[in-house]
């Protein structure tokens, strides 16, 4: 695909800044650069700088389709950052000819125009909005084809089987070479198990774009608050000896090993005596309902992992906020009840997103087993080809496009 318009918008953060970059990508990009520069844009320039006036003094930077992010014709404009001259830059742009992109819309044409595919796409977005080191470690290697490799390879047997089946039905199934029928079958099978393992990264991949709710609970004056102080290494909670102090609850974002974790403060556990405190136990509660995984100070509650907290004062097993003592331990245990034990979470993965934990799930119920009838066979393969093929983007929709790219931002 080759957008008919040539799109412009600033690509680098609005605010003061060292830089700032406006990208151009369309048919007239060389035009538009020639025309802004004074200079005219030729096959040499490009994948080099030059130095050029555009309205503010700056470099020049030069692709040439296919070989740039959208697989169009691109030119880039650096110049100062801040909110004037970026700005500046790009209405010289649009004057010119350029419209202004929308969301995501370069993004959008580096797919149309087969430069990535839906899951890299996706990958991108998750890069950018990475809250750790491990979360974008992940991102970019989906965004390199480590999700998009075993999903072609899914496809591809999908539609192999597909038309394997549909090929039984136009004969007559007696013809068939003896145990082609089960080994068919077998292989289905064996498919519909590649698709559950895979599904079962799904948790992984939510907790490294969401972060885990991991939520500090107990009695008043249990340490809570001195104990979200020493996990995040600030002095962010209120600290006191009286009983009550944290009414609300407060929460802050934290890295345990790579995985980003929103930890919570919360008021302590108890009948409170007025109707302030009363809302802060009711907002406690909702929240440890909700969350990831509750961590339970010197008290017992199902499904909690439950710590000792204070322990310079008695000298057992547990955590101390003074002395740091027991924190790195009590850090590895949350993530390893968050994320379980397995080789996965000690590795840089390639976890799934939403959109395609759904897709997955549709091409795994289309391959449940269907006894010796080839017809229901062909039929759940069918849907299972077509649902594997979507995570690719072999088949999509405008609204689905839509609602995927309107989460970027404008100029990526």
């Amino acid at each position: 695909m080759k957008g008919e318009e040539t799109i412009a918008a600033i690509a680098t953060a609005p605010g003061r800044g060292a830089v700032g970059v406006v990208r151009v990508s369309g048919p007239d990009a060389w035009r538009i650069a020639g025309e802004m520069t004074g200079r005219t844009i030729r096959a040499t320039d490009a994948g080099r700088f030059f130095r050029a006036d555009f309205g503010d003094d700056g470099l020049v930077l030069v692709f040439k389709g296919p070989r740039s992010y959208t697989g169009e014709d691109v030119v880039e404009f650096q110049g100062h950052g801040g909110a004037v001259a970026p700005r500046r830059t790009l209405e010289k742009c649009l004057a010119a000819g350029a419209r202004l992109a929308r969301r995501g819309e370069f993004t959008l044409r580096a797919f149309l125009n087969g430069k990535l595919d839906l899951s890299a796409a996706e990958a991108v977005i998750d890069l950018v909005d990475a809250k750790t080191d491990r979360a974008a470690d992940d991102a970019f290697a989906r965004l390199g084809g480590a999700l998009s490799r075993p999903f072609e390879a899914l496809y591809a047997e999908a539609l192999a089987l597909s038309s394997a089946y549909e090929h039984l039905l136009d004969v007559d199934e007696s013809e068939a070479p003896a145990g082609y029928v089960e080994g068919l079958s077998a292989r289905a099978a064996a498919l519909r198990g590649r698709i559950a393992a895979r599904l079962a990264t799904a948790h992984e991949g939510k907790l490294l774009r969401e972060g885990a709710l991991v939520v500090l609970a107990g009695a008043p004056n249990a340490g809570k608050s001195s104990l979200m102080n020493a996990l995040l290494g600030e002095r962010r909670a209120i600290v006191s000896d009286a009983a009550g102090t944290t009414r609300d609850f407060l929460e802050e974002c934290a890295d345990f090993g790579g995985w980003p974790v929103r930890l919570v403060d919360t008021a302590g556990l108890r009948a409170a005596s007025d109707a302030v405190e009363r809302e802060g136990v009711e907002r406690a509660k909702d929240l440890m309902a909700r969350a990831d995984l509750v961590v339970a100070l010197d008290c017992d509650m199902p499904g909690a992992l439950r710590v000792h907290a204070k322990c310079d004062l008695d000298g057992k097993p547990g955590v101390s906020a003074k002395t740091g003592e027991g924190l790195a331990e009590l850090k590895a245990e949350i993530v390893r009840r968050l994320v379980g034990a397995s080789a996965h979470a000690e590795e840089a993965g390639a976890d799934i997103t939403v959109r395609q934990r759904e897709l997955l799930q549709t091409a795994m119920e289309a391959l449940e087993p269907c006894g010796d009838d080839p017809v229901l066979a062909a039929n759940g393969l069918r849907r299972a080809a077509e649902s594997l093929g979507a995570i690719l983007g072999k088949t999509y929709s405008d609204d689905l496009l839509d609602a995927l790219f309107s989460r970027f931002c404008v100029g990526k």
